[in-house]
Order: C-alpha cells, then sequence, then structure tokens
C-alpha cells in the first residue's frame, strides 16, 4: 500500500507558515492558502470557523507569546484525508536549537483535509501550556 506522505507533509507546512506569520495581510494570505474557506480550528482554548476566525486565533497567540514560533516535533503521519502532527511553540531568538524544556506550549493536532490538500478541520491538543494560560 503506498501512501502520498508529500500531501501530508504539504499541508502541515502550510499550517505551520500560518502559524508563524504575524503581519496582519501575510496572515490572511497564509490561512486562505492552508485552509477551505470554511475550515474550522478547535482546541481546548477555541472553536472557530473561517478564515477570519483561525486568523484571530492566531493573532491571539503572537499577543499572548510574542516572539516565539511554532515548530513541528517530529514527522507527519497520515492516511486517506486525515493528518496528524506534534508541535512546540520556541522562542525565536536564540538560534534554531532552543534548550530542553523552553517551549512554553506544546500539543498534537489532527487535520482533515480536502481533495486539493487545504485544511478543512484541526482538532487539537495541548499537552503543555504555562499555569497562567
Amino acid at each position: 500500500m503506498s501512501v502520498n506522505t508529500d500531501r501530508y507533509e504539504s499541508a502541515a507546512a502550510r499550517y505551520f507558515e500560518a502559524w508563524n506569520t504575524t503581519e496582519p495581510e501575510a496572515l490572511k494570505k497564509a490561512v486562505a492558502d492552508a485552509w477551505t474557506a470554511d475550515g474550522g480550528y478547535t482546541d481546548p482554548l477555541a472553536d472557530v470557523r473561517g478564515h477570519e476566525g483561525i486568523a484571530a486565533v492566531i493573532a491571539a497567540a503572537h499577543e499572548q507569546f510574542p516572539g516565539f514560533v511554532f515548530r513541528p516535533l517530529g514527522s507527519v503521519d497520515g492516511h486517506h484525508d486525515v493528518a496528524r502532527f506534534a508541535w512546540e511553540l520556541v522562542s525565536d531568538a536564540g538560534g534554531t536549537t532552543p534548550e530542553e524544556g523552553s517551549a512554553p506550549v506544546a500539543g498534537f493536532d489532527v487535520v482533515t483535509l480536502d481533495d486539493e490538500g487545504r485544511i478543512r478541520q484541526v482538532l487539537g491538543f495541548l499537552d503543555r501550556v504555562p499555569a497562567d494560560a
């Protein structure tokens, strides 16, 4: 059985590009490139549909954690129209290898894709959050 992992990796790459975009107009474009028009994002702290709602959740994360970036942990796994991957939020100041334990937030996402590989829905799980979040 052959699985096209490029489809899942491409979707995850667009997802991380959106989550790491801070300029409002670029963020709108990145969200539109990654999600379907009626796409959704659900995690323990948010439940939104549509590009505007998703962009607002991403902007709020950057307000709460200025100077931090989202990066994948491990590889992207997928089958059919579903992919999963882990991620962490790390400080962007200090190179590409942040110290162990320096990520205040980490999680695991499951995404459903459309036929073009755009995200229909994200179900996010938070494995680590700051006590004051």
